[in-house]
Parts: structure tokens; sequence; C-alpha cells
């Protein structure tokens, strides 16, 4: 007969084994917790391995246009030049043209400085060589629209005429011949160094790719003066902005002669007589150069 005591001595006994039990368990599953997660955490883990910076693409490499000048006679002082300059323009270009355009102060510096500045966002006006046309910008205005007409063009006459008149070995041989006296004038600016022919083939090329818009320009009133109301042609550079005013006729003939002068001081040869012809207008043109300053608002176009 079971008793009490019994019922008590079986209940210690299956609390022993089944404590028993549990502490085997427990055991159990902390030796297989540290031995296959642990351990795996304590592993030494091999450093990776440094990599080698990687260079960044080399810059094309920029053309370099030399200019072999060995002139006849020795050069005056750069801020001596203008006689020199002068009389030397006019045998290229008229006695009478120059009178009324050029200005006859510090020409070398007032040539270069306006070369360097034609790719960017404004030219110095002081600075100018040439005289400023004059004038007021022809425009119609149709209600709110208003656009740069075609006549305008005609207030370029005189300059187109001394442009097309121009033979550009006569030209680029007295680019030749005073190119010391540019050179130091480039440098004077704050590139030593660096020179100015190089400089001369890079705006060429950046003149070229001036787009003709097909049909009138339309403007918009700015602050104080007339903007492209195209942003894309507003933001195009202060020469181009040039080109485009002096309209498409205009812009196809001076892009010719920039063809043949670039030939010419890139190769000191005459240029090519089978030279392609100048593009037509309506072509397509390279994207703006990126101006290096934000644009402001443009002079009415002169």
């Amino acid at each position: 007969m079971s008793t009490s005591w019994d019922s008590e001595d079986s209940f210690w006994k299956r609390t022993v084994l089944y404590s028993a039990i549990a502490v085997a368990v427990v055991a159990a599953g902390g030796a297989i917790y540290y031995f296959e997660f642990m351990k795996k955490a304590v592993t030494p883990v091999a450093p990776p391995t440094a990599q080698a910076p990687v260079a960044p693409p080399a810059e094309p490499e920029k053309e370099h246009h030399p200019i072999a000048s060995a002139p006849d006679k020795p050069l005056p002082k750069l801020n001596d030049s203008d006689s020199d300059m002068t009389a030397a323009l006019t045998g290229v270009f008229g006695k009478s043209p120059l009178d009324r355009m050029l200005v006859p102060e510090m020409v070398i510096r007032h040539i270069v400085v306006t070369v360097d500045n034609l790719p960017r966002n404004k030219v110095a006006e002081q600075m100018r060589p040439l005289k400023s046309v004059g004038g007021e910008a022809v425009v119609a205005t149709s209600g709110d629209t208003t656009v740069l007409t075609t006549e305008n063009a005609a207030r370029y006459a005189a300059v187109m005429k001394l442009v097309e008149g121009t033979d550009i070995k006569q030209a680029g041989a007295l680019y030749i011949r005073y190119y010391p006296l540019f050179q130091q004038a480039y440098e004077d600016l704050g590139y030593p160094g660096q020179y100015f022919n190089d400089r001369l083939v890079e705006v060429i090329d950046h003149l070229l790719q001036t787009p003709d818009p097909h049909g009138p320009i339309q403007l918009k009133l700015g602050k104080v003066f007339y903007e492209y109301a195209d942003p894309a042609l507003e933001a195009r550079s202060a020469g181009q902005k040039l080109l485009m005013r002096m309209g498409p006729q205009n812009e196809v003939i001076i892009k010719g002669k920039l063809k043949e002068l670039r030939t010419y001081v890139t190769t000191s040869q005459d240029p090519p007589k089978d030279a392609a012809p100048p593009a037509a207008p309506g072509d397509v043109a390279a994207p703006a150069v990126r101006p290096d300053s934000v644009p402001e608002a443009a002079p009415a176009p002169k």
C-alpha cells in the first residue's frame, strides 16, 4: 500500500531526474552555442588588402601652336608700339576705315584683352580696339513680343566691308611679325608661361561654334537692357552673342574668315583654295561653352 512517504519520495526522485535532464539540455545547448556561434564570431578575419587609389584620368593635352616670329627689324617696346602697329594695320586695312573704327591707344593690349574676353560672359567695353558701331538696336514689337529684326545687320555694314576685304595672308603675316608683343601683352594679363596663339586658336574654335537661330531672335527687356528671351542663347558667351546680333549672313562671312585665319596661324600657310565653304545659315552648331561667370544683363545689341 502506498503511503504519503512513498508519494513524496517518488516526487523527489522525479524532481531530481527532471532537473538532471534540464541541466544536461542547458549544458548541451550552451556548448552548441559556444562552438557554433561564439567560436565563429571570434575567428580572426584577415584584414582587407589595401587597394591602391585609382588615378584620375589624365586631362587631354592642349594643342600647342608655336609661332616662329623673326622680325626683319627690331620691334618697339610694347608700351611704345601704337604708332608702328597703327601704320602696319593701315597697310592691311586702309587708312580711311581705320581712322573711323580703330581706337589708336594701347592697340595690341586692347586686341589681346578683347580676344581673351570673347569666350567669357562680358567683354570690357573700355578695352575694345574698335569703336562702337553706334545707333540703337533695330527691333520690332508686336504685343508682348519683341524681336531683333534683319535690318539690324545693316548697322554692321562698315565693319563687314572691312572684314570681307581683309587679305588673311597679309593680316596673318602682320600678326606673326608682331607676335612677341602680343605674347608679352598676354602674359601681362596674368598668364605667365602661357601662349597667346594657343588662346587665339581656342577662341576662334569657340566662335565657330556659334549657333544660327532660325528666324528672328526674340528679346526681352532685362533690368536695363535687352536680353535674349531664350535662356540658352542668353547663356552664350559675349563673342557668340555678338555674332548672332550681327545677323546670319554676316555670321557666315565672319566664320569663313575665322577659318582662314585659323589655318594661317596654325600652319603659317595660305588658306587652302579648296577649303570647305562656311556653314550656311541654319546649320546645327556645337553646344555652348559654359561662361566662367553667372550671366548678367546683356546690353542692347550694338
